[in-house]
């Protein structure tokens, strides 16, 4: 049975829209753009790194795939090991406008994308992993379908733009697994999905 893994760089304020360039998703005129590039450097290097590697797949949203088909396939590096995972593992897509997948190794997932994910989670054994593609986490979290949660969050606040959980979102309690922090300041913390919340009071009997 496959681990679905929600991969997810944040601002502290919880937007995770367009981290890496201006043309990433402007949605909404969002105009920050690339906000996680100055936060770049090689502690964060080396953990996304591992975590690429360990994924067994990898599944992803049309806007996400795009912007990856467009760029990995031209990195030819043998000695890349982001370059040759992510050209060589296998690729899962969900989309209804895509009518073609060219990269290597690529599949668009056939009907409901709540039905294609769960055969995918019994299909695939080992981390299918996400990355980007907000409007499809979205799905997934609203069906129960992520497993863990690999959030990276940055320091700086932005105000607007895509949230990872925004209103609607279904309460759900994370167990901490694992906590890394970057030289940049940034905290990488890895959750587990762990049913949801209790509740309680401090109020005087």
């Amino acid at each position: 049975m496959g681990r679905l893994v929600v991969a997810a760089f944040l601002s502290i304020d919880g937007v995770m829209q367009a981290p890496g360039g201006p043309d990433e998703d402007r949605d909404g005129d969002f105009p920050f753009g690339g906000w996680l590039v100055p936060y770049a450097d090689e502690v964060m290097g080396e953990i996304v790194t591992a975590a690429i590697q360990q994924a067994e797949a990898f599944l992803l949203g049309r806007r996400t795939y795009e912007i990856f088909a467009g760029h990995w396939p031209r990195v030819v590096d043998p000695d890349d090991p982001v370059a040759t995972a992510l050209n060589a593992k296998p690729k899962y897509v969900a989309s209804r406008t895509v009518g073609s997948v060219d990269w290597n190794n690529s599949t668009l997932l056939e009907g409901k994308v709540v039905d294609a994910v769960m055969r995918l989670k019994k299909e695939v054994a080992g981390e299918i992993m996400t990355q980007g593609s907000c409007d499809l986490i979205q799905t997934l979290m609203e069906h129960d379908l992520v497993d863990e949660y690999r959030l990276w969050f940055f320091p700086v606040v932005l105000g607007q733009g895509k949230r990872l959980f925004g209103n609607g979102a279904i309460p759900t309690r994370l167990k901490l697994l694992q906590s890394l922090t970057t030289g940049t300041g940034a905290l990488v913390n890895t959750y587990d999905a762990d049913g949801r919340p209790e509740f309680g009071s401090f109020a005087l009997e």
